[in-house]
């Protein structure tokens, strides 16, 4: 693609990166067949090429963002369906990065939509008050009924349908240090997260007991935290920096004390972000280096599981899985056939689900920001869940968790639920006490 920028735009980094990734793209439409919302809306618009159309006229132009090109960049749920699919490996991820970025600092959104994106990004990275605001949803959730046909409540009747039921029991603060079973053969950091330790606190302890097993200890490190994923994607930079910052801080701080073999992330968006880091940050003088050693070292759980050895299975299921691979997992991180062999090591069958590379829907906040395309993602998704008859749903993603969990009576779990099961820890809470 030919680009039209000035030797005055080539000298911002971001636009001279943009610059690289616009010309890498040839217009094949490859990726038009891999996108959910075109998939979806048929809408040229809606599809990455259309979006890189956008994206280039807005930046060449030096213009602000205007509220046609917002609803399309809006639409895009940041799946990467369509890296994987490119032939030219157009670094798309980046590219709408870069554009929600600018959209963040050039375009006023209405009101409410102003005040919905500030509350979450308030919200979710913070635990002790998300778990406020959840046991306040869980409570409210009867009355998503009332708001779903209003069009200005419809985003919080989607908030209050994926409100939990009802939240587990508040879990302990995660021990600094968690040893090994046994010699320890690796000293590894765990992310604990922010939404995860609300919705599914059991998970951090799954990982903990998981990798003592196989001989790591794992630390905590005081002052880490959220990963910024939430509010990156909603292209509020600085505040996805300094989270990147704050743990880029707390990790370098084991690394450089008794040092690290691995840094655990059991959700595989937060994953895609830490392993992100190294380019988010590289431009600070200050943390470039230290975040590129962070991101190198950065491991999804099965990822580590799997470098190190599955130990064998102490108990065999035979349950049939269809394991649902996250798009952060399968398009984020690359990571597409490991967990499966490591469910099948584990003793469970294991079902590929049809359209697998489309989206559920999840897509951090989007569920919440585009509620109708959400559903939509989400029914096609379990519709095609279902064909394959399974006994269980597994997956690497909170958030796909808690998008396909009200809509079926499919139990779904963790993936590293039923390795830490199969290897000696206990039955994972939603298959029920006995089976």
């Amino acid at each position: 693609m030919q680009t039209l920028f000035t030797d005055e735009q080539l000298q911002d980094p971001g636009i001279a990166e943009a610059d690289g990734i616009l010309r890498k793209c040839v217009h094949c439409g490859f990726c038009t067949a891999t996108c959910p919302t075109y998939v979806l809306l048929g809408d040229e618009l809606d599809s990455p090429r259309g979006r890189i159309y956008l994206i280039k006229d807005m930046l060449e132009k030096g213009r602000p963002a205007d509220a046609g090109l917002v609803k399309h960049i809006d639409r895009c749920l940041s799946c990467l369906a369509c890296v994987t699919t490119c032939p030219a490996s157009v670094d798309y991820m980046h590219l709408v990065d870069h554009a929600r970025a600018h959209i963040e600092k050039t375009y006023r959104r209405p009101l409410f939509d102003r005040f919905i994106r500030a509350f979450l990004a308030r919200v979710l990275p913070d635990p002790k008050l998300f778990g406020w605001v959840t046991k306040a949803g869980s409570l409210a959730r009867p009355l998503r009924f009332i708001f779903a046909p209003i069009p200005g409540l419809k985003r919080i009747a989607a908030m209050l349908e994926i409100a939990p039921k009802r939240l587990p029991a508040a879990a302990a603060a995660l021990p600094a240090l968690s040893p090994a079973e046994g010699k320890a053969k690796a000293r590894v950091a765990l992310l604990s997260g922010c939404v995860h330790p609300v919705l599914r606190p059991d998970l951090n302890e799954a990982t903990i007991r998981l990798l003592n097993r196989h001989g790591a200890d794992v630390v905590v490190p005081d002052g880490e935290g959220c990963c910024g994923a939430v509010v990156h994607h909603m292209g509020r930079e600085d505040e996805a920096l300094a989270l990147a910052r704050r743990n880029v801080d707390a990790w370098i701080r084991e690394i450089e004390g008794q040092g690290l073999d691995a840094i655990i992330v059991n959700v595989s968006g937060c994953g895609t972000t830490v392993k992100d880091y190294g380019h988010m940050l590289r431009l600070d003088p200050a943390y470039a280096e230290k975040a590129a050693k962070v991101s190198a070292l950065a491991r999804d759980i099965t990822e580590f599981i799997g470098e190190i050895g599955l130990l064998a299975p102490v108990r065999h299921s035979e349950l049939t899985v269809a394991y649902h691979s996250a798009c952060s997992m399968q398009h984020g991180q690359k990571i597409t056939t490991l967990p499966k062999r490591l469910l099948v090591e584990a003793g469970f069958r294991v079902r590929d689900v049809p359209e697998g590379h489309l989206c559920c829907g999840s897509a951090g906040t989007y569920n919440m920001l585009q509620p109708e395309i959400a559903r939509r993602l989400r029914d096609r998704k379990v519709r095609n869940i279902e064909a394959v008859t399974p006994d269980l749903i597994a997956t690497g993603n909170i958030g796909c968790m808690t998008q396909l969990g009200p809509a079926t009576a499919i139990p779904i779990v963790h993936t590293l639920e039923l390795l830490d099961w199969a290897t000696g820890g206990p039955r994972p809470a939603a298959l029920g006490l006995t089976g």
